[in-house]
Formats: structure tokens, C-alpha cells, sequence
């Protein structure tokens, strides 16, 4: 197998017809390098002229070595990581096309250097890390829900939500709350939204809005801006979601928000978000631009505190694969990754 470097627009030529997330895609890649330090550097693995994986990596050189990400941190990435299309179905082509790829991208980047950080957060559709882990990487799953859209109505794809969350996805329909699809000027509110409760935790989550507008710029098609507003136009909360080929993805956004009901009939309180998302699984249903969309990402199922609300979505446990070097101690890396999140 031949590694060769590719540019943009030769990427966006490789992609395969599916099996890749939104991040992939060149204009989502070309912003990420707009706004990242480090080189984009894109990686095709070839036999003969035939692409058979591909692989976008942002390299940074240190005082001291080199770190090489798949995504960048800090840029609210969920995964990115080498996409493999080999041209045969056997099991025996397939695996040899991974590990000449992993093998190949190692040597190219010089990964394996002492001194050289990787990490790599993969989509859940590569499904074979064995590679990495033979080249000496550590090699760990982390998951995602992702919810089944790909139902003839909503009622059928709230049959495997929790009894509590059909509750409040069914009651938010009957307040006078309104969710509309606007554009940049919510985004950022929303953005904001976010930003302040990451700061009241003294969390690093937040993502910078300059970064996030030229995202949405740049994928107009790929992406949409959820907003809830109460009777008197006053913004309450909302989601940014971004679109592939196969998935719609819960973004950013989405912070806790209850609303005090008056016109429902049971009187309390209801979720804000249960009518967002709600929203956002009826377009999934029922827009053209969808037809393709098999699920609703809810991005992550790693954290304990927010499983305990995502798993009332009913979702499938989607495993998905980090990397990660072991050549320094693992204490080191997961520190040099957290400075590098800080100091993106």
C-alpha cells in the first residue's frame, strides 16, 4: 500500500458514499484547520490507483516531539479517525487493507516516536482497532446513544423511550413553547448559553463562536439552529445540530431548562429540551433533506451524570474507539492532552 498526502479538494473526491461523520468532509475539515494550530495533513492509503483509506490528522510540532490528533481538542469534535472502504468483501482483504493502513499512517507521521503524542477518537464505523493496539497504542472503547429515525412516526420512535421521557416529550407539545429553525444571531446565543454553564462549573468545554460561525457558514446544508422561545418571544434554550450523510447530531447546546406551564392541563413544569428534541426527530421523520438519516447522535455516552438522561432516549449503545499512545506514561499523555485542550 501507497500513503500518499492528498489536498482538499482531492479528499472531498475520495470520500466514500457513506460510512463517514460530518467532520470529515472538507469544508468541516478546512475550518478545523482555519481555526487550529498545527497542520491539517490528509493521508491516503492507495492500492494501485484504487483509495482504500483515508486518514485527516492535525499535527502540531512541541518544544519537544510532536502531537498528532484525530480530531483536534478542544474544538467539540466527537470523532474522527481513519475511514476504510477496502475493495473486497472477504474478512482476510479487509483486515490486511486495515493494518497496511495503521501501519502505514504510524510510519508517515512518525507516530511511534517516543516522543510523539497520538490520540484518535474513531467513528463507530471503524470497527477494527486491532491494529493499533498491535503497533503498541492503547487502545479503549467509549460509546454514544444513537436513536432509531428511521420509523414511520414519532410514536413509534418514542415505543423504546422511558416511560417519564415520553411523559415530557408528549406534554411539551401542549404548552404555548414555539421551537423554529433561525439562523447565526441565535447560534450564538445558544453558543453563549453553553459557554456560561461550562464557566459556572469551571468546566473546558466551551467551544469558540468564532470557530462554530464559520462551521455553520461553511455547512449550510449540514447543519441547523433550534431555538425555543415562550409566548412573549423570550429565548429559553436550544440545540445546533449537525448533518451527515447517515446521522443528525445533538451538537451544542441543549442546557437544562424547565418552563412553567399554564395552558397544558396538568399545570408544572416541562422540559424545554423535550420539545427541541422532539422537534428536531420530527424533521429527522418527515424533511426530504433526511431521507437518507438512519439516527439521531446524542454524542456521547461516557459521562455517568449525563447517561442518566440520555438513556431515557432508548437509544442504541454505539461502542466507538480511542487511541492513544502508551510509549509515555499514560498520566503524561492524558496530561499533555489536557494542555493542549486549553491551548488550542
Amino acid at each position: 500500500m501507497e500513503i500518499k498526502r492528498v489536498t482538499l479538494d482531492e479528499w472531498g473526491q475520495l470520500l466514500p458514499a457513506s460510512g463517514f461523520e460530518v467532520f470529515h468532509t472538507p469544508e468541516a475539515l478546512s475550518v478545523l484547520d482555519a481555526h487550529t494550530s498545527g497542520d491539517l495533513q490528509l493521508l491516503g492509503g492507495f492500492k494501485g490507483k484504487s483509495p482504500v483509506a483515508l486518514l485527516p490528522a492535525f499535527v502540531r510540532e512541541l518544544s519537544v516531539g510532536r502531537a498528532v490528533f484525530s480530531p483536534p481538542p478542544g474544538m467539540g469534535v466527537p470523532r474522527l479517525g481513519p475511514i476504510v472502504m477496502p475493495n473486497s468483501p472477504k474478512r482476510s482483504k479487509q483486515e490486511s487493507v486495515t493494518r497496511a493502513f495503521v501501519e502505514g499512517v504510524i510510519e508517515e507521521l512518525d507516530a511511534n516516536d517516543p516522543l510523539s503524542l497520538l490520540r484518535m477518537q474513531c467513528s463507530p464505523s471503524f470497527t477494527d482497532p486491532r491494529p493499533f493496539n498491535w503497533e503498541g497504542f492503547n487502545v479503549e472503547p467509549a460509546f454514544t446513544y444513537l436513536v432509531d429515525v428511521d420509523k414511520p412516526d414519532i410514536e413509534t420512535v418514542l415505543e423504546p423511550f422511558s416511560r417519564s421521557r415520553r411523559r415530557e416529550f408528549r406534554r411539551a407539545t401542549e404548552t404555548e413553547l414555539s421551537v423554529t429553525r433561525e439562523g447565526m444571531a441565535a447560534a450564538e446565543r445558544i453558543v453563549n448559553h453553553v459557554g456560561d454553564r461550562y464557566d459556572e462549573r469551571d468546566d473546558i468545554g466551551r467551544v469558540p463562536w468564532p470557530y462554530v460561525r464559520d462551521l455553520l457558514e461553511a455547512l449550510p446544508d449540514r447543519s441547523r439552529v433550534y431555538v425555543a422561545r415562550d409566548p412573549t418571544g423570550e429565548y429559553l434554550s436550544g440545540i445546533i445540530t449537525l448533518i451527515s450523510d447517515e446521522m443528525v447530531y445533538f451538537w451544542q447546546g441543549g442546557v437544562s431548562e424547565s418552563y412553567e406551564a399554564t395552558d397544558d392541563g396538568d399545570g408544572g413544569t416541562v422540559s424545554v429540551n423535550s420539545l427541541v428534541h422532539r422537534t428536531i426527530i420530527e424533521d429527522a421523520l418527515t424533511d426530504p433533506e433526511f431521507s437518507d438519516v438512519g439516527y439521531y447522535d446524542l454524542v456521547g455516552a461516557n459521562t455517568r451524570r449525563l447517561c442518566a438522561y440520555k438513556s431515557k432516549f432508548g437509544g442504541q449503545l454505539s461502542p466507538y474507539y480511542v487511541v492513544e499512545s502508551s510509549g509515555m506514561s499514560t498520566t503524561l499523555a492524558k496530561a499533555g492532552y489536557r494542555f493542549l485542550t486549553r491551548h488550542r
